[in-house]
Formats: C-alpha cells, structure tokens, sequence
C-alpha cells in the first residue's frame, strides 16, 4: 500500500483485531461517531466540541486538513469481525509540523540531518488545537481498557505498515497517556494556563482570591481596556450569523496574518461550525462606533470553555486581555463552568488569574537510534517542565491563602 492511494479506505490486519484506515470523516456515520466518548454531550468523559463529528468534519470539507494542507485523514476504525465499530483514533499523516503545538521541528532536523526521512509523520490530534481530550474513543457499552490497549497497538500497527517516521498522540488525559506508555510510547509534557472556577458567584469574588495589588492592577486594566467607548457582545447560537463571521473572519485574518503568518483556518470552516454547531460556540466581540473591531471564539464543552482563536482591525491597550482571558472567566462564572483553557503558552495569563498546568502527550519513534535520543531529550524535558511550573506556582496573583488550593487545581491535566 502506497500514502498516494486515492481510495477512501484501507485495511490493515493485526493478529488481535482488525483496523480499518480511513481517509476521510466521512468513513464514520454521525451515529457511530456519536457513540465515542468524549464526543457529545452525553458523553460519560464530558463533551469536548472539538472531537464532534461536526468540527472535525468541517474541516476537512473546508480544506483546512486536508492532503493539500499537509493533513490527510487516516482515522483509525477498531473494529469487530463483522464491522462493528469498537473505538476510533482522530489521525492524519502530516508532511510537515505546522499547527501542531507540540513542537517536533528540532527531531525532524535532527533524524535528516543523519540521513532519515522524517516525513511523512502520523499525527493523533484534532488539527489546529491546542486542547487535551481523549484521542483514544471507545464506543459506548466496550470494555474502556481493552479497546484503548488495542487503539494503542493499532496506531503502532498503523505506523509500521504505512512506513512513517513516527506517530503522535498530542493533548492527551491521563487514562490515555498510561495505555500508551504501557503499550512502549515516550512521554512528554509542556504546559499551558487555565483558570479554575472555584464555585465563583461573580467576578469580584474571583477577585477576593488574588493579593490586593494584583486584584488593584486587573481593574484598571479592565477600565482602561474599554475606554474608548467600547462595549462587549457575547454571541452564540442564530446570534451568530453569516454578517458576524464575516467581521470575526476579517479580524482573524488581519492579526493572524501581520502578526504570526499563517491563519490555517479559511472563511468556509467558519460558515460550516455556525451552521452545525453554533450552541456550541461563544463569539465574544468588541463594537465601538457601532461597529464591531475585535473578537475572539471560543467553544463551550460539558464544563470548560475553551479560547481559540482571537483578530482585530484597531488597536486598542488591553483590549486583548479584555476580550480573551477576562471575559472568558466572566462568561466561565455566569454560567458555571469549572475551567477556562486559554490555548497554548502566554505566561503573561499567569497575573491575570490563569494558573500553570502541565499537558502531555505520547511518541512512537519507529528509527532505533532517533527513539534513544528522543527519549533522552525527553527525560530532561519533563524536568525541566516541572521546574518551570513549580517556579510558576510560586508566583502566581493569589494570596497566600489560595496557593494550597491553586496546587490542587492545577494538578489537573484534562
């Protein structure tokens, strides 16, 4: 079997199961997909919207992740003898690693350099987000742990049957990292900020919790933010409409292509989410002058909101922060959800009430050599990541008081 195949399904045999390879969302029916866990709101592991049907297929109709942008769909279908779907795997194989967020850039060098092909990679994660979630489904009524074990073997299956470098299980919770570390995986971890929702009842008593100097400098910042006579719109739902993604989708591409150069998303994904998902989504935008001029989206699980993606078309101090990170926890505490995930890195989230969590993710290096040096590099990484956090908890906004409370919260990795 060749990578340039134009079939929309291969099958590869293992000695235990049989793993169907699809190249498209389209091989899963919105039934089967909707028993996974983790992919509707009834979901026993908590809805995460990214892993919907919905999402995942959009982008792929969208050209977002698609063989043209460097992700072709190989989903993996663990399946019973008479093709009964027991559990699936989010794949596609990559040529490069862009969008990502757990950056590999250095290891592909690095395998080249000695004379290895790197590319094409295998890529187990939800293109263009940075959100922990399961990436090993298992449909409703299975036995959890031994169709995980046999989702872990099947990517490993996958991996040397198609002749890749490399597969990686990118954002994973901690029931998916211990399959796959027990399957021979390498571990990893970065971090990221999240705000935790202690019970608040608004966004004062979030407030109470910080060190007064810190509480003193958040409310200027938010006066300051909107003193241009700018005002802040939450929208969801038919709020949403076609006129509203137009000015978000200008906004995300004037920021996102002058200040990081490359915006993966195109107008199309937008239109597609506000026509399958829009309950799903909070726009939060800024208007001045009657008009709107920043925005960002986030996307509204079982009970965490999750910031992705943010633009604007004027300049204005801390209108970023405001729009982001304050009213994300305002919207957070109004309708009770325990945790906001900013996205990836920014310590500046840190004085703004957001606190350092570690993120984890699982390597299967194919190469002998490269897979010793992966792990190498990996073990001091995980020290060096600790480190950081540790130093970072240290100073965080809250007052002493806080700081057992903020361990607890922030030992939490899903």
């Amino acid at each position: 079997m060749t990578m340039d195949q134009g079939d929309n399904e291969h099958d590869i045999g293992t000695a235990d199961y049989a793993v169907r390879v699809a190249t498209g969302m389209g091989a899963f029916t919105a039934d089967e997909w909707e028993r996974l866990g983790g992919a509707t709101r009834n979901s026993s592991d908590g809805y995460n919207p990214f892993l919907s049907h919905a999402f995942l297929s959009s982008l792929e109709e969208s050209g977002c992740a698609t063989r043209r942008s460097g992700w072709q769909g190989h989903h993996l279908r663990l399946e019973t003898a008479d093709g009964a779907l027991l559990g699936a795997v989010p794949c596609y194989v990559k040529s490069h690693s862009q969008g990502e967020y757990v950056f590999d850039h250095g290891w592909a060098d690095a395998f080249e350099r000695a004379g290895g092909q790197y590319y094409p990679k295998l890529q187990c994660s939800v293109p263009f987000t940075p959100v922990t979630g399961p990436r090993l489904l298992v449909s409703r009524g299975q036995d959890r742990q031994a169709v995980k074990a046999g989702l872990a073997m099947a990517v490993k299956a996958v991996t040397e049957k198609l002749g890749v470098s490399s597969a990686h299980l990118t954002f994973l919770p901690q029931a998916d990292l211990d399959v796959l570390e027990a399957s021979g995986f390498l571990h990893r971890t970065d971090q990221q900020f999240h705000f935790f929702n202690e019970g608040f009842s608004s966004y004062d008593e979030f407030l109470a919790t910080l060190a007064s100097r810190k509480r003193k400098a958040l409310k200027k910042e938010r006066r300051e933010a909107l003193a241009s006579g700018i005002s802040i719109d939450w929208l969801t739902g038919s709020d949403i409409t076609e006129r509203v993604w137009d000015d978000f989708y200008a906004f995300y591409m004037d920021t996102g292509g002058r200040k990081w150069g490359r915006p993966y998303l195109n107008r199309t994904f937008f239109s597609l989410i506000g026509e399958r998902m829009a309950d799903d989504i909070l726009l939060v935008m800024a208007k001045r002058n009657g008009r709107y001029v920043a925005g960002a989206i986030n996307f509204i699980g079982s009970d965490a909101l999750y910031g992705r993606n943010w633009g604007c078309i004027e300049d204005h101090p801390f209108l970023h922060f405001e729009v982001c990170y304050h009213q994300a926890i305002d919207f957070a505490i109004d309708k009770g959800l325990k945790v906001v995930e900013a996205g990836a890195q920014g310590e500046h989230k840190l004085a703004r009430g957001y606190r350092p969590v570690t993120t984890h993710s699982a390597h299967y290096i194919a190469h002998p050599g490269l897979r010793r040096a992966v792990a190498d590099y990996l073990e001091r990484e995980r020290r060096e990541v600790a480190r950081t956090s540790e130093y970072l908890e240290d100073h965080t906004p809250f007052r002493k008081d806080e700081l057992q409370v903020s361990g607890q919260a922030s030992s939490k990795t899903d």
